[in-house]
């Protein structure tokens, strides 16, 4: 990718760890995601990013309310936006996240493609918010990478750290992934690479290395309030975004977000005044290599 591409504009509608007595904006019923999808799209994004809740708000893995959620959001902006199902959790078996991809078929699904220390740090405290190990052991995502093969989605490979880049050569050499490739290089989590311009850069560098004879595509994905310089640093490196409620709350100046479209405006405005043009859905298709919907 280059600064001449445009950029995907991504939005994480809504994650499985906060709730609402943080970010009163977190969607919690089909309905809410999808008035929250339109928001998105209106302001130019793209690609939405879906973790599955039932309607009090708790984390599901259920088929029951993948659906649900993708129907409402199909029904409000219909292919104005690219499906994208989270596969990450703790304690969920391999079959049941495949269940819910063999029944909803997203055009995309994230794969995280490693396992590391999950935590957040307070300095303030001078102790761990929380600190987990966050498994993800090869046979868990060559099993995923098959289904998601054989069902025909498009993988998206979540790196934690750049040794989660390096993990594709193997994956890509047993022929399990299609080019282009398509990564998110999440960065933000104590325990994963440090959110540094440079370690960004690095990782970018490493994925062309990991299968140099294609163009691949690659995006950030801040956590926290350093969202926003990882944002900048992405797009003038050529790189796409991510934003949303799952990853930050908060837009530049400080003040809470009331929507995810809040969130994709402020990006769509950066890709812009940093000189890139936001990608239409076609394009961003083009980009990720996942054909276009087949008309009912």
């Amino acid at each position: 990718m280059s600064v001449d591409d445009p950029a995907i504009l991504t939005c994480a509608i809504s994650g499985a760890l906060a709730n609402r007595d943080q970010c009163p904006a977190i969607p919690y019923t089909p309905q809410e995601y999808a008035a929250e999808a339109r928001r998105i799209v209106d302001e130019g994004g793209v690609h939405i990013h879906i973790h599955a809740r039932t309607p009090d708000g708790t984390p599901s893995y259920e088929v029951e309310d993948f659906g649900a959620i993708r129907d409402a959001i199909v029904g409000e902006v219909g292919d104005a936006a690219i499906i994208n199902f989270s596969t990450g959790t703790i304690g969920v078996s391999v079959e049941k996240r495949v269940a819910y991809l063999e029944a909803c078929r997203p055009a995309v699904a994230a794969l995280n493609m490693g396992s590391l220390n999950y935590a957040k740090y307070s300095r303030t405290r001078r102790d761990f918010v929380f600190s987990f190990v966050f498994a993800n052991p090869f046979d868990e995502i060559i099993a995923l990478l098959r289904a998601m093969r054989e069902l025909g989605i498009k993988p998206e490979h979540e790196c934690f750290d750049v040794g989660h880049v390096g993990s594709l050569a193997p994956l890509v050499d047993m022929g399990l992934l299609d080019a282009p490739l398509h990564a998110d290089f999440v960065m933000g989590v104590t325990g994963g690479v440090p959110p540094t311009a440079r370690n960004l850069a690095m990782m970018a560098e490493n994925l062309h290395d990991a299968w140099p004879e294609h163009r691949h595509h690659w995006g950030v994905i801040g956590i926290g309030r350093g969202q926003w310089q990882l944002v900048a640093a992405a797009l003038t490196l050529g790189g796409s975004v991510r934003v949303g409620l799952e990853d930050n709350f908060y837009l530049p100046d400080g003040e809470m977000a009331r929507s995810n479209g809040e969130l994709i405006a402020r990006a769509r405005r950066l890709t812009e005044d940093c000189g890139r043009r936001p990608a239409t859905v076609q394009e961003a298709r083009a980009l990720l290599g996942i054909p276009a919907p087949v008309a009912a």
